[in-house]
C-alpha cells in the first residue's frame, strides 16, 4: 500500500474495497439509527421488512443515505487514526495505518453483525420495492442518468497519457481541490493545512478532497477517484430529490421532471441575449461561436446559477445527500402537523403554542440526524447551513419542535468541535448584508434582480403558493429559507459564495415547478400549450448554458498539467507538510500536483476562505523584488519559509521579480530540465 506500488496504482482495487465498506457500514447505520428498519423478522416465516411511503420504492432513498452515512463514518475514522499516527506517534505513511485499522475493524464488525443476525435466524434483507413495474422504469431512468453523469464528469476532468486535463469552466475550482487531494495522497497533511496558504490552519471544508486523495493513495488514478465519488454523490442526491418529489406531490413524473429542471436553470439571460443578436443580425453565428456563459446580473457569466456549479463544486452534492436524508425523516413531522383538522390561523396557532407542537416525538432519531448533519460540516458547510435553514422552516409548521431544536443543537455542537480542532486563526464572521448581488438594494430592486437572474422561478412562487394545499405550501415556504438567508447574511469576505444557498433552494424548488407543469399538461390542449411555454421559460437559459459547458471544456478549451514531472517528483521527495515554499501565485500546475504547502498560491482561493492574503502577498513582493540578500533572509525567517521557487520571467502582483538577492542569500538546490525554474533552500534541514 505504498506510493511506489505501481501495480496497485494501476488497478485501484483497494479503493473499491474501501467504497464497499462505506456502503456496508452505511447500510447498518441507516437501518438502525436513521430509518429504524426492524431486522427482527424470522426468515422461515417468509416475511420481509418493508419501508414505504405512499407506495414509493424506498431503495432510491435508503441506498444514497447509506452511502453518505457510511462514507462519513469510515472516512472520519480513517482521518482520525491517520492524524494520530502522524501527529502523536510520528509514523511515516500515516494513511497506511488509518486504512488498515479501519478496513480491518470495519469488515470484521460488519461481518460479525451479519453473522450474528443470521445465526439468530433473523432476516438480513429489506424489501424496499412496492411496485415492480414502477421500479423497472425508475431503474432505467437512473441507469441512463448514471451513464450521463459518468460521461460529463470525465469530460471536464480526466487524465490521458500522464496529463491531467481540466476544462476552462471548472479548472479554477479544481486547483485548490486537487492540491488538497495531493497533499494527502502524495504528502502527509496532518495537522491539515490549506495548500494555497500553507503554514496556517484549514478553514475550507476539505473532507471530500481527503476522501479522493485517500482513494488515490489506495491505488485509484486521481481522475477515477474524484469522478467516481462525484458520480455517486450527485446520482445519490438526484435519486433522493426524485424520491422527495414523489412523496411531496404524489406523482412519479414530478420526480423525473424535478431532475430535468435541476440540470437546466431558469433565467431571462437567453431571451435578452437572443433579442440583442437578432437585432444585430448575427444570432446564429454567435450561438455557434460563443464559449462564455451569458448573463446580465453581477457575475452571472461565471456560471453561478447553472449546472457548472455541480461540476466544479463536487462536494456540494455529497452534502445535499445528508440534507435530503434529514428532510425525508422530518417530513414525517410535517405530515403529522398537517393532519390536524384546524384551519387557517387556528392551525398555525396550535403549531406554535400548543404542548403537542413542542413535545418530543422521536428524540433518538432527532439526535441521529443532528450528528449526521454536524459530521458533514467539513464536507460541505454550505449544505449543512442550507439544510438547517430548511429544517427551521419545517419546524415552523410541524409538531415536535423540541426534536428540531435537538437536531440543530447536535449539529452545531459537532460543527463547533470540528471548527475548534481545524480553525486556529479566525473563521466565519456572521454579519447582516442585505441584497446579495443586487445592484439596487431596495426591496423592488432585489425582486427585479431575482427576475433577471432566475426569470419566474422564485418570484412565481408568490402566486403559486396560493393554489397549493397546506402541506405543499409549508414545504415550499421552508425551501425558500436559504434564499432569504443568502440575501440577508454574510459569513465570508466574498458575498458571491452565498450563491450556494440559492442553488440549494433552487434544487428543491424544482419539485414544485415540475408539479405545476404536470398539472397544466392534464388540462387539455390549452393546458398543454401553457405547459410547453412554461417549460421553455424554465429551461432555455439552462439548456444554452449546458451547450456552453460542452464547448468550453472540449479539446481546445482545457488546461493540461503533467502529473509526474521532474519538478513534481523532486518536490514530493524533498518537501513534507512542515515545509513552506514561496512560489509565484500558481493556480494548478506541477507544483500544486506535488501537494506541497505554498506560502501564497492563487490568492482568490485563500481570500474567499477567510485568509489574510494581502499581507502574504506584500511580503512575497518584497522577497521577490528586493536587491538586498539580508532582507530576503530576514523576511523568510520571519515567515517560516523553507524554500523559494523562482521562475524565469516571473512577476508577482504585477511587479517584476529578481533573483540575484535570493541567489546571494541561499543555495540553489533544484533546476528544472529546461532551466526555467530554480529552487533555493531557505532553511537548514
Amino acid at each position: 500500500m505504498t506510493r511506489d506500488d505501481e501495480e496497485a496504482q494501476e488497478n485501484g482495487m483497494l479503493g473499491i474495497v474501501y467504497i464497499l465498506l462505506c456502503m456496508l457500514v452505511g447500510r447498518e447505520l441507516a437501518a438502525r439509527f436513521l430509518f429504524r428498519i426492524n431486522h427482527e423478522k424470522n426468515v422461515t416465516s417468509g416475511t420481509e421488512n418493508t419501508y414505504a411511503v405512499s407506495g414509493q420504492n424506498f431503495c432510491w432513498i435508503f441506498w444514497p443515505a447509506a452511502f453518505a452515512a457510511g462514507t462519513l463514518a469510515v472516512t472520519w475514522a480513517v482521518y482520525g487514526i491517520s492524524w494520530a499516527a502522524d501527529v502523536i506517534f510520528q509514523k511515516t505513511e500515516p494513511l497506511f495505518y488509518g486504512n488498515i485499522v479501519v478496513m480491518a475493524a470495519g469488515y470484521a464488525g460488519v461481518g460479525g453483525v451479519f453473522l450474528m443476525r443470521f445465526c439468530r435466524n433473523r432476516n438480513i434483507r429489506e424489501k424496499f420495492l412496492t411496485e415492480s413495474g414502477e421500479y423497472e422504469r425508475e431503474a432505467v431512468f437512473f441507469a441512463i442518468l448514471a451513464v450521463f453523469l459518468l460521461w460529463i464528469m470525465f469530460y471536464v476532468f480526466h487524465i490521458k497519457d500522464g496529463v491531467l486535463y481540466s476544462g476552462f469552466s471548472v479548472f479554477g475550482d479544481y486547483a485548490p481541490h486537487t492540491a488538497m487531494m495531493r497533499s494527502f495522497s502524495r504528502g502527509d497533511n496532518f495537522p491539515t493545512q490549506y495548500p494555497h496558504y500553507g503554514g496556517s490552519d484549514v478553514k475550507y471544508h476539505f473532507m471530500f478532497q481527503f476522501l479522493a486523495g485517500n482513494l488515490e493513495y489506495l491505488g485509484m488514478r486521481l481522475d477515477l477517484a474524484y469522478n467516481l465519488i462525484s458520480v455517486l454523490a450527485l446520482l445519490g442526491f438526484l435519486m433522493m430529490l426524485y424520491g422527495l418529489a414523489v412523496r411531496i406531490t404524489g406523482m412519479a413524473a414530478a420526480g423525473a421532471g424535478a431532475v430535468v429542471l435541476f440540470f437546466f436553470r431558469s433565467g431571462t439571460a437567453f431571451f435578452r441575449f437572443a433579442a440583442e443578436h437578432v437585432q444585430a443580425g448575427d444570432l446564429w453565428q454567435v450561438l455557434k461561436e460563443n464559449t462564455s456563459f451569458i448573463g446580465y446580473t453581477a457575475n452571472e457569466d461565471w456560471g453561478l446559477w447553472n449546472f457548472n456549479v455541480y461540476l466544479n463544486q463536487r462536494h456540494l452534492a455529497f452534502g445535499l445527500i445528508i440534507v435530503c436524508t434529514a428532510l425525508w425523516i422530518y417530513l414525517d413531522w410535517v405530515e403529522a402537523g398537517d393532519r390536524h383538522t384546524e384551519t387557517g390561523l387556528c392551525w398555525m396557532k396550535k403549531r406554535l403554542f400548543s404542548r403537542e407542537a413542542w413535545m418530543f416525538r422521536d428524540a433518538g432519531r432527532a439526535l441521529a440526524v443532528g450528528i449526521l448533519l454536524g459530521l458533514s460540516s467539513f464536507w460541505n458547510g454550505a449544505a449543512v447551513i442550507g439544510g438547517l435553514l430548511i429544517l427551521m422552516g419545517f419546524g415552523l409548521f410541524s409538531d415536535g419542535k423540541l426534536d428540531y431544536a435537538l437536531t440543530a443543537l447536535a449539529a452545531v455542537i459537532c460543527s463547533l468541535i470540528q471548527t475548534k480542532i481545524f480553525i486556529k486563526e479566525g473563521g466565519m464572521t456572521f454579519s447582516f448584508y442585505w441584497g446579495f448581488l443586487a445592484e439596487d438594494k431596495s426591496l423592488p430592486g432585489v425582486l427585479w434582480y431575482l427576475i433577471q437572474m432566475s426569470g419566474i422561478f422564485f418570484v412565481g412562487f408568490l402566486i403559486l403558493a396560493l393554489f397549493l394545499d397546506r402541506m405543499k405550501r409549508s414545504v415550499l415556504t421552508a425551501f425558500l429559507f436559504p434564499v432569504l438567508f443568502a440575501f440577508c447574511i454574510s459569513l465570508t469576505p466574498d458575498i458571491n459564495v452565498n450563491h450556494k444557498y440559492v442553488m440549494i433552494a433552487y434544487a428543491f424548488l424544482t419539485i414544485f415547478w415540475a408539479y405545476v407543469l404536470l398539472r397544466l399538461w392534464k388540462k387539455g390542449i390549452t393546458g398543454k400549450a401553457a405547459a410547453v411555454v412554461l417549460a421553455v421559460c424554465l429551461t432555455i437559459t439552462g439548456i444554452y448554458d449546458f451547450v456552453v459547458i460542452l464547448k468550453d471544456n472540449d479539446r481546445g478549451h482545457r488546461v493540461g498539467v503533467v502529473m509526474d514531472s521532474d519538478l513534481t517528483e523532486w518536490l514530493e521527495e524533498n518537501l513534507d507538510s512542515s515545509d513552506l515554499i514561496l512560489t509565484p501565485e500558481y493556480s494548478m500546475n506541477e507544483v500544486t500536483m506535488a501537494g506541497v504547502m505554498m506560502y501564497c498560491g492563487w490568492p482568490y482561493y485563500a481570500w474567499s476562505a477567510g485568509y489574510d492574503t494581502y499581507y502574504r502577498a506584500s511580503v512575497a513582493v518584497l522577497i521577490y523584488t528586493t536587491p538586498y540578500a539580508e532582507e530576503v533572509k530576514s523576511l523568510t525567517e520571519q515567515e517560516g519559509i523553507d524554500y523559494i521557487l523562482f521562475q524565469e520571467g516571473m512577476t508577482f502582483e504585477e511587479k517584476t521579480c529578481r533573483e540575484d538577492a535570493i541567489a546571494d542569500a541561499y543555495p540553489l538546490v533544484y533546476t528544472s530540465n529546461d532551466g526555467r525554474i530554480r529552487i533555493y533552500q531557505a532553511s537548514e534541514k
